[in-house]
């Protein structure tokens, strides 16, 4: 059991390596040679782990996922109340502390790449679906607490949650001065009190 954990310890280690090569020097410089070095290892020792560039690009892009989802779901299981608590997991997406803002300026720039990789694509369209799918339960567990406007196009305004959100992380990542994130918060916690019945 040890053994197991210290390999997936150690493959996160390099992910977070190949993050930081991304962010100083782009998707093209996150080279085996290039992580490994920031890895503090050996290229033969980081084979033994990655075969190649491709596959370090994809674990890096899944870990990206796995974090978000992993955070997302401890702030649902925080308890409070419903509307406090759904606003909570929809900031685990939005780049509103430097954790996440790496994260999201990884996940950017491997979106870029998913253009002409077809593995990277495959997980970047299975991330969005997920988040699309969640966006749509937010607007109807709302509309079921009885929360929500009546009338609601249910499948509309998930649609328009899932824009303001990726939205918000692009702002933040591209403009991070002009959106900072307390009025990333801010513009959330609106939209999500558009959708109520405050009345």
């Amino acid at each position: 059991m040890p053994r197991t954990v210290d390999a997936a310890e150690r493959r996160r280690q390099i992910a977070e390596a190949v993050w930081r090569v991304i962010r100083r020097d782009g998707v093209p410089g996150a080279s085996v040679r290039a992580v490994a070095r920031e890895a503090g290892t050996s290229m033969g020792s980081l084979r033994h782990w990655f075969a190649t560039q491709d596959e370090l690009l994809h674990f890096a892009m899944t870990l990206v996922v796995e974090r978000a989802r992993a955070r997302g779901e401890a702030a649902a299981s925080a308890g409070g109340p419903l509307v406090a608590r759904l606003l909570r997991v929809l900031e685990e997406t939005l780049p509103l502390d430097d954790e996440r803002q790496a994260e999201t300026e990884v996940w950017l720039a491997l979106t870029a790449r998913a253009l002409v990789d077809p593995r990277l694509a495959e997980l970047r369209d299975r991330s969005a679906a997920e988040l699309h799918a969640f966006c749509g339960d937010v607007v109807r567990v709302l509309t079921e607490a009885g929360e929500a406007r009546s009338g609601l196009d249910l499948d509309l305004e998930a649609e328009r949650l899932y824009a303001v959100l990726d939205g918000l992380a692009v702002h933040a990542v591209s403009r991070p001065t002009a959106l900072p994130a307390d009025r990333a918060r801010q513009v959330l916690a609106a939209h999500l009190d558009s959708l109520r019945d405050t009345g």
